[in-house]
């Protein structure tokens, strides 16, 4: 598996960035970067699990590894949902259960520097790069208002 890092610097301070990438409402609108209709169904403590969908029952099934307020947030994928039925066993999950994405949000100058560290599959590499920059651009545009 590939390791993907992505950066960006948000005029504003860490716990108004955090509360902007996971309230449901704000969630929504920088996700729409992914695909429109994105959600997330979890509390995003510890432990919990986490269903990412589309808005069309289809997207991934993870658990929150992590969850510091404000500080560090890890989700660990462990499957697809398709049609509203969640796959964890499948060759096709299987390839990529496992796989991290690592939220880290540091002070910078006032303001936040928010690093995302994510294990990736060749298969789906490009489209992250592009993908990514998007949705950190929205969060950040949100979370400055």
């Amino acid at each position: 598996m590939d390791k993907l890092q992505f950066t960006t610097d948000i005029n504003a301070p860490r716990e108004k960035v955090w509360k902007t990438m996971l309230d449901d409402a704000t969630y929504r609108q920088w996700t729409t970067a992914f695909s429109p209709g994105s959600c997330a169904i979890t509390d995003w403590k510890k432990g919990s699990k986490a269903l990412f969908t589309d808005g069309s029952g289809s997207g991934m099934v993870a658990r929150i590894e992590e969850s510091i307020p404000y500080e560090f947030l890890s989700i660990e994928h462990l499957g697809e949902v398709k049609d509203g039925v969640e796959d964890t066993t499948s060759d096709r999950v299987k390839q990529w259960a496992g796989a991290h994405e690592n939220y880290t949000f540091k002070d910078n100058n006032g303001g936040t520097r928010l690093i995302i560290d994510m294990d990736i599959t060749e298969e789906f590499a490009d489209m992250f790069k592009e993908m990514w920059p998007n949705a950190l651009a929205k969060l950040k545009e949100i979370a400055e208002k």
